[in-house]
């Protein structure tokens, strides 16, 4: 889902216009990447935590050439999601496990089809391999224009 649809989706629910609703999520993004800037840390109740994080400088290894590369220290924003978030996706887990298993169930429960397979033209007796829908491959020329073997 992209910002626009979000918008679309908050202002038809509240009915205020898309402009408005797109001022008021953009200034919601803005002041919670002010917060993450200045304390590093945001707490939004019943939905998660966004945390500036110091990672470590290393060695890495660069995949193309398998050179070693010393990778900078940085400063990375890390997201734990809530206890209401987790579980809300925990359902979904659950919901989708379940409909597997109905599925497998169904399908179980089917008389099981053997793979399709085309039929087959019947075989001639005096040409091996090649059915009798079919002319028999032409023999190739013993001489002709291209044949450099036979010049003395």
């Amino acid at each position: 889902m992209t910002k626009k649809e979000i918008v679309k989706t908050i202002s038809e629910e509240i009915g205020l216009t898309q402009l408005k609703t797109k001022e008021i999520v953009q200034k919601t993004f803005d002041a919670i990447v002010t917060t993450l800037v200045e304390e590093g840390r945001i707490e939004l109740r019943n939905f998660g935590v966004f945390e500036v994080k110091k990672r470590a400088a290393r060695k890495a290894r660069n995949p193309r050439t398998g050179a070693k590369v010393d990778v900078d220290e940085k400063y990375v924003v890390t997201f734990k999601p809530g206890k209401e978030m987790e579980e809300r996706v925990r359902q979904l887990e659950e919901k989708d496990r379940q409909g597997r298993l109905e599925s497998e169930q169904a399908a179980s429960a089917q008389p099981q089809q053997p793979p399709y397979s085309a039929p087959q033209p019947p075989q001639s007796n005096d040409s091996p391999g090649y059915p009798t829908a079919y002319p028999s491959p032409p023999n190739p020329p013993t001489s002709g224009p291209g044949d450099y073997g036979s010049q003395g």
